[in-house]
């Protein structure tokens, strides 16, 4: 039987997931890799066997026993880095019986999956679509109006995706915008640019940061049309000094902000040291400014993870009001919300020096090495709450 008949494309294994149903992985990375970038976002039981330990057991004729723990009809979805080693794993396993699937391409298949749902909310008459890249739970918007649409927080992996999404709208993207300077992912408001009219649009803050490239500078209650709909820049600082939200109607899409399980982490810009004051400053920001938006007010954010639940629009979004009942960390005063920012924050993420510097222009990769910069999880948000 050939490694193609036995491969599970990346979005089948993301349709599969935001179904709700159960998957059973089978993950053949050393124990570090497995650990430090999981497959997640919905219902997974995952069991570990490095390739060597496979390796061994063949070498021993010990592969049925190996089947043996798994032999409940339940599909087995083997995973590594690339697809290889997993692929001749689950065609070993295929031969003694088991419902052994491939994941086409490994993580780094699993890295370009991206889906994209419309937000059910009054977006002041423009179409809102959140894009969901399950691998790392990153977000991105579509606002459409008319004939023109808006990007913001673009990755540059999918840089053409939004561009014809947007043509597929009878739509022009004019404006290409980031809510900051991103820790996580590469920005892909250059290149939007480039295949498009866009302009590109930042926070004012980001020259503070030593932007080195040409862009459109946005401050606070500044407005930027899109066909007949209007967003309205919010100065938001706390995870980033520079960060800054858009609102639209009633939607605040709110960058690293605020996110539906957890508050931004605060030391990704300044490190250890200002980490503290940021997280003053998260907490300020939050209660005088967001706290002051209505309760209807819907929270669209940068990120998702693996614990959140998506509406019933497919979106990971939730009203303010919802978040105040949710939070605890809202409710909190500034000392205790302080000490709850700093701790128990997840690793930071995967090359974020080096992926900072690209993004102010400073530094320079290409598109493989952005794409390999990028590869892990997110780890933007502060310990969920």
């Amino acid at each position: 039987m050939s490694s193609d008949e036995i491969a599970l494309s990346p979005s089948s294994l993301a349709e599969t997931l935001r179904a709700g149903e159960r998957v059973r992985v089978l993950d053949v990375r050393n124990r570090d890799e497995s650990d430090q970038w999981p497959l997640g976002g919905g219902d997974v039981e995952t069991t570990h066997l490095p390739y060597m330990k496979f390796v061994q057991a063949q070498a021993k004729d010990e592969i049925g026993d190996l089947a043996a723990e798994f032999d409940d009809g339940e599909r087995v979805v083997v995973i590594c880095g690339r697809g290889e080693s997993s692929a001749t794993v689950a065609e070993a396993l295929r031969e003694h019986g088991l419902d052994a699937v491939n994941l086409e391409d490994g993580m780094r298949g699993w890295a370009r999956a991206y889906h994209a749902e419309e937000l059910d909310a009054d977006a002041d008459g423009a179409t809102v679509i959140q894009y969901q890249r399950p691998a790392s739970g990153c977000l991105a918007y579509l606002v459409v109006s008319g004939d023109e649409a808006a990007v913001i927080d673009p990755l540059r992996t999918f840089a053409d995706r939004y561009v014809e999404d947007a043509r597929d709208r009878a739509a022009e993207l004019r404006y290409a915008l980031d809510t900051h300077v991103h820790a996580d992912h590469v920005s892909g408001v250059r290149e939007v640019a480039d295949r498009s009219d866009a302009v590109r649009v930042v926070p004012e803050g980001a020259t503070d940061r030593g932007l080195a490239f040409d862009a459109e500078l946005v401050g606070d209650s500044d407005e930027l049309t899109v066909g007949d709909a209007t967003l309205e820049a919010m100065h938001v600082p706390g995870h980033t000094t520079e960060m800054t939200a858009y609102r639209v109607g009633k939607v605040l899409i709110d960058g690293d902000l605020l996110f539906s399980e957890s508050v931004a982490r605060p030391d990704l810009e300044r490190g250890d040291d200002g980490a503290e004051e940021m997280a003053r400053q998260l907490h300020r920001t939050l209660h005088e400014r967001v706290l002051a938006l209505p309760d209807e007010t819907v929270v669209a954010p940068g990120h998702y993870g693996d614990d959140a639940d998506p509406e019933e629009d497919g979106t990971y979004t939730a009203t303010l009001g919802e978040l105040r009942d949710r939070l605890d960390a809202l409710s909190m005063e500034e000392d205790a919300f302080v000490d709850y920012a700093l701790s128990a924050m997840p690793p930071r993420p995967n090359n974020f020096e080096e992926i900072i510097e690209t993004n102010l222009g400073r530094g320079s990769v290409d598109d493989d090495e952005a794409f390999e910069l990028e590869l892990g999880p997110n780890n933007c948000a502060a310990t969920a709450d």
